[in-house]
Formats: structure tokens, C-alpha cells, sequence
């Protein structure tokens, strides 16, 4: 299939095209032959994506604040999303996309793509060469593929739920975790609805920087996701964490042999409620998880005193 064809996922499961002399391809057939189109797609749109923003990183950089939370956006974003979108329109013209620059597209909520096109914007806007592209399609809210894409770098990452995770070199599997006498290298994501006083933020932060050799924030998620998935670092929280990132990212994760929980300790649900929400998260290998999951729930004692703004 080429990457401009289209899907036409108007057909019912069971029905065979009228000039296909084939046999009717079950449901399972046609889901499978959807998820591997989608892949070709979003792999190819990523990787035009990051030619364009490697481009744009040699020129001058617009860049303007999108919303009252200090959210920035570039020029960049905006045309690595138009090229993504184009992708994803062009082969699957039914399917709803979720788009972090221009909202939603699309009709067929059933199939839903969800495009961060530059998750880094931050990292860019001061010059620090930092920065992902993700494409995600989930069905009936449940991530089915995720791509991750590292312009700069020009490096691919993707997972397909049940088959499992790939990179560069083939396929992804996380090193066994080996116990070791230092600490262990941990990164944190906090939405962007948090601010700078909020209590559970300050207390998480400080929770796991004692307990850990380095705690790293990255402003770009994705590609924390990446070094977890490939044993780069040891843990990932998260606390009130946007939606945009998660599919492609915790897709890639368990599919290299991670476990995701919520803060209690449940396994993190699959199932996102598009196209908003937020969650909080922790990740790690099965050996590591119990740990970082004590240094989480010791943050409920912790106080931080001797900062602006209020306190609780």
C-alpha cells in the first residue's frame, strides 16, 4: 500500500469490496490491515514532519504564547502539524484527528489520531534542540499504534498494542532492571494547569529527588518515554499529565516491557477519555516499580515551607 492511498473504512467488517475476487476478510483481518496502514502513514508523516522542523530550526523562529497558562506555540508546531494532518486525511478521510495545534478533525470517532507535532516547543523557544513528534491512533479510546519521532536525531519509535515496540535497531525490549548501589535516574512531567504553588507538586518533586541520583524534566515527554522504554532511566511520574502524549507513549513503554499504574497503585486505564483530561502516572520496570511507588505515596507527608505562595 502506498502512503497515499486511502482506507475506506466506510465498508462494514464483513463485507468484500466489489472487484476484490478474494475471500471476505474476517473482522480481525481487516483491523490488523488498518493498523499496519496506519503505521506506514504515521511513520512517514513523522519523519516528513521532522525534516521540515530540522529545516526551520536553521532560520528564524516565530514564536507566540497560546493561552493564559504560558503555553508557547512556534511556527515550527504549526507546520509539522499541516504536514501530519495532510497524511492522515489523505489515506483515512473518515478518521477523527486530535490535533494539539488546530483541535479536532474528521467525523469517525471511532478511529481517533491524536498529533503532537512538536512536543518540545518549550525546549526550542530558548534554543535547546530538545524536542519529539507523536502520532497516536486509538479505537474506541483505546491506543492501538503509537509513533515517536526524533528530528533531529532523524530516529523512529513505535508500538503496536499486543505486537510489541520497535526502534532503530529493531526491536525494543527494556534491559532487565539490575540492582545497583546508587540511586536510580528518574524524570517528572507536571501538567501545565499545575502552577508553581501547588502544594502536591512541590512535595512530589521533593520526594523524588531524595530518593533518586538524578530527577530530570525534560519538557518533552515523549522522549522520556523513549529512554524509559529503552532502560536510559530507571522511573517516569507524572501528575495531572495531559492526554496528547500518553497513547504513543505508554504504548511504546509496555511494549518494552513496562508497567504504568495510577498513584493507588492500579494499573493505569487504557481507556482515554478524548479529547481532554489529564492523569497522573507512574512508570517503571516490574522490578523498579514498587520503589518508586513508596517514594510517591511519601510525598503525602511531606510540607514544603519557606516558598512563595500559599501553603498547606
Amino acid at each position: 500500500m502506498r502512503t497515499g492511498d486511502v482506507v475506506n473504512l466506510a465498508l462494514p467488517l464483513d463485507v468484500r469490496p466489489p472487484d476484490d475476487p478474494g475471500p471476505i476478510p474476517s473482522p480481525f483481518d481487516r483491523f490488523e490491515t488498518v493498523l499496519t496502514a496506519a503505521a506506514d502513514v504515521a511513520t512517514a508523516a513523522a519523519t516528513e514532519a521532522g525534516q521540515a522542523i530540522r529545516a526551520g530550526l536553521a532560520g528564524s523562529l516565530t514564536v507566540r504564547t497560546k493561552d493564559a497558562s504560558g503555553d508557547l506555540v512556534t511556527d515550527l508546531d504549526l507546520r509539522a502539524e499541516h504536514i501530519i494532518v495532510t497524511h492522515i486525511r489523505r489515506a483515512f478521510p473518515h478518521h477523527r484527528i486530535l490535533a494539539e495545534e488546530s483541535g479536532l478533525h474528521g467525523v469517525d470517532d471511532s478511529w481517533c489520531w491524536v498529533v503532537d507535532p512538536l512536543d518540545g516547543t518549550n525546549n526550542i523557544a530558548i534554543g535547546l534542540p530538545v524536542c519529539t513528534i507523536g502520532i497516536a491512533l486509538c479505537h474506541n479510546g483505546i491506543p492501538m499504534l503509537g509513533v515517536i519521532h526524533e528530528p533531529l536525531a532523524d530516529r523512529t519509535w513505535s508500538a503496536i498494542r499486543g505486537a510489541g515496540a520497535t526502534g532503530p535497531d529493531g526491536p525494543l525490549w527494556r534491559p532487565p532492571h539490575r540492582p545497583t548501589e546508587s540511586a536510580p535516574t528518574l524524570a517528572w512531567l507536571q501538567g501545565y494547569p499545575v502552577t508553581r504553588t501547588d502544594a502536591t507538586a512541590r512535595a512530589l518533586r521533593l520526594a523524588l529527588e531524595s530518593g533518586s541520583r538524578r530527577l530530570i524534566q525534560l519538557w518533552s515527554p515523549l522522549l522520556c518515554w523513549v529512554m524509559l522504554s529503552r532502560g536510559d532511566i530507571d522511573g517516569f511520574v507524572g501528575y495531572r499529565a495531559g492526554l496528547v502524549d500518553l497513547p504513543a507513549g505508554t504504548l511504546l513503554a509496555r511494549g518494552s516491557g513496562i508497567h504504568i499504574t495510577d498513584f493507588d497503585g492500579a494499573p493505569l486505564d487504557d481507556h482515554l477519555d478524548l479529547p481532554g483530561g489529564e492523569v497522573d502516572f507512574i512508570a517503571a520496570s516490574p522490578e523498579m516499580l514498587p520503589d518508586l511507588a513508596v517514594l510517591v505515596k511519601a510525598a503525602a507527608e511531606v510540607t514544603v515551607t519557606g516558598l512563595p505562595g500559599p501553603q498547606h
